[in-house]
């Protein structure tokens, strides 16, 4: 699957995260980080964001992420939300949420 439109999902209140996954015809992820939290946990979000966008085979996008303390878990949840919504898909809600426990 690939991001065929713009998908958000998240709120921006305290402990959540709002990603928005937009197609990109150029080559690589684009990532713009916004946090409440970003000298001290910023690596860390890229690179869960990074690692989920991976994970579902995304290669071009530009993705935008506006934390205010989320958790690891909630930030993978909600790339997840936005990447499916992105591609516009419709599987009879047989998503392959969280991939596998490792």
């Amino acid at each position: 699957m690939e991001l065929k439109a713009v998908g958000i999902a998240g709120t921006l209140e305290s402990s959540d995260v709002m990603i928005t996954l937009e197609p990109a015809t150029s080559g690589g992820i684009d990532l713009t980080l916004k946090s409440s939290v970003l000298n001290q946990y910023g690596r860390q979000i890229k690179a869960e964001v990074l690692a989920s966008l991976e994970r579902l085979g995304v290669k071009n996008a530009k993705v935008i992420v506006d934390d205010h303390g989320a958790l690891d878990c909630t930030i993978k949840a909600r790339v997840e939300c936005a990447y499916y919504r992105g591609c516009q898909c419709d599987m009879d809600g047989k998503f392959d949420w969280g991939g596998v426990i490792r």
